[in-house]
């Protein structure tokens, strides 16, 4: 066998090699092959050619990998058991930048699918490796290696800590000042993703200078970018009124209130949560929206999306109208009622029906005036209805319970009220009463036109036990007419 013959038996193994690994990768990218690969065991003939010596072979066997782990969690659990991990984080130190992105990729393909995964990867030494990476002068790199570590951060707080303990939180604030809007996005992702756990983990991030340099992006013209800024913002803003408070020293308001009218659903979404998240820990932080104009502009950002997107801006109005009289008032005066009660008679989802129920007690529950405001949009009766409707869950009709509790509690309106003499069960209905029997007495119109609308008859028809609360009320109502009228 002559030397050329020697030289092209090897150059058709490689060009098998070659041709095996982009075959795989490609038909990874397909769903339908999947189950397939897996049955003819393409796992374990993949992984000795992470090994190769040629440099093409190694990245598109881990490319591969990476497409098969990302696909489900029983391949990512295949690609573990095939021990093929710790190979990978040994050689991210010393490959070149495609096979560090390769690598990186499939860390990450099977940390994302459970914290038992991200575990696994963890324990196999990824994290020290991906802060490395981390390092790299390559964009793309850092780009995979901020995913991966956020991917494993996602899952719970012991992760988290393990990600912050490597080192990687200040090498992502320094991601997210890289030029590459890709790199940005995943680095306030990250950050995110580490922060949402606690507030000792999203102390970390703002220890780390994090805070300022999201803010600046806050008006960044990338929609996904801005999205994932205003999530982490928002993850930092829950925990504590400290955190909250620095968020808001950072200068977001009221920046963050043009991202309202974005063309982006997900950056209104999320804008709405970064508000609802400062609003709902102090009367001052909310004072602050107020004054920048922030409850205006949630309502009507409330008014131009429908569904999911409403919902952090349903509930940003309620916490905010549950801190004070003055705020709740702030509320009213800038027309979120009428919105909140389109919310509670549109929406189709329960637990937005429920948000706007709660929002609209909240607000109607200081005094006759917040009340009254509430009671003139007519949605009163609405609330029965869903309290008393069978298909409601079980949440909805507890929140329209409540709201109506609190807001018939306080309503002095009776126009309102005298619709629920008919229809409203004993439980609400002692509450109609109680309100009947405190105006009446002191209010002579009040008592003349409870007669000529048929008010007074309503009541003479409502069976109460002697005794009772609800007598007690009916009986005091009673006693404001003369008895040939009662009879």
């Amino acid at each position: 066998m002559s030397q050329r013959q020697v030289l092209q038996g090897l150059e058709g193994y490689q060009k098998a090699r070659t041709q095996f690994v982009q075959t795989v990768a490609e038909l990874a990218t397909r769903h339908q092959h999947m189950e397939t690969l897996q049955n003819a065991g393409v796992i374990s003939l993949l992984r000795p050619l992470l090994c190769d010596v040629v440099p093409t072979i190694r990245q598109t066997a881990a490319l591969a990998l990476g497409r098969l782990a990302n696909y489900n969690h029983d391949l990512a659990e295949a690609v573990l058991r095939a021990d093929i991990l710790p190979q990978l984080v040994h050689s991210l130190e010393e490959q070149n930048r495609f096979y560090k992105k390769a690598a990186a990729f499939v860390l990450r393909a099977v940390g994302q699918h459970s914290p038992q995964l991200a575990q696994a990867v963890v324990d196999c030494g990824a994290l020290d490796a991906l802060v490395i990476c981390m390092e790299d002068f390559d964009p793309g790199v850092k780009e995979t290696a901020a995913w991966a570590l956020g991917c494993i951060a996602r899952h719970n707080a012991e992760l988290s800590q393990a990600v912050v303990d490597a080192g990687a939180t200040p090498l992502l604030v320094i991601a997210m000042q890289e030029p590459e809007i890709a790199l940005k996005k995943i680095a306030a992702s990250a950050l995110g993703d580490i922060s949402k756990h606690s507030s000792e983990l999203a102390q970390t991030v703002v220890d780390a200078g994090a805070v300022a340099h999201l803010a600046r992006m806050i008006l960044n013209p990338d929609a996904e970018l801005k999205h994932q800024v205003l999530s982490a913002l928002s993850q930092i803003a829950k925990h504590s009124v400290d955190l909250a408070e620095m968020v808001v020293e950072a200068e977001i308001f009221p920046v963050v209130l043009t991202c309202l009218k974005d063309k982006s659903e997900h950056v209104k979404k999320n804008a709405c949560t970064l508000i609802r998240e400062v609003a709902k820990h102090t009367p001052e932080l909310s004072q602050l929206i107020v004054n920048s104009g922030g409850v205006a502009a949630v309502t009507d950002c409330i008014s131009s999306c429908k569904g999911s997107i409403r919902l952090p801006g349903i509930l940003m109005l309620g916490y905010v109208a549950a801190h004070s009289e003055n705020l709740a008032m702030a509320v009213i005066i800038s027309k979120a009622v009428p919105q909140l009660s389109v919310c509670l008679s549109e929406e189709p989802e329960n637990h937005i029906k429920a948000a706007a129920a709660w929002a609209l007690g909240q607000i109607g529950r200081h005094t006759p005036e917040h009340a009254r405001a509430v009671a003139i949009t007519n949605i009163l009766p609405v609330l029965l209805s869903l309290y008393m409707a069978p298909d409601s869950s079980e949440d909805l009709q507890m929140k329209c319970k409540n709201a109506l509790k609190c807001i018939l509690q306080k309503c002095t309106y009776l126009p309102a009220l005298e619709p629920f003499l008919c229809d409203a069960p004993v439980n609400i209905l002692k509450f109609v009463l109680g309100q009947f029997s405190k105006v009446l007495p002191h209010d002579s119109d009040a008592r003349r036109l409870f007669v000529t609308s048929g008010g007074l008859k309503k009541v003479q028809e409502i069976e109460a036990e002697p005794g009772s609360v609800l007598r007690e009320y009916i009986n005091s109502i009673n006693s404001c007419y003369p008895e040939e009228i009662v009879r």
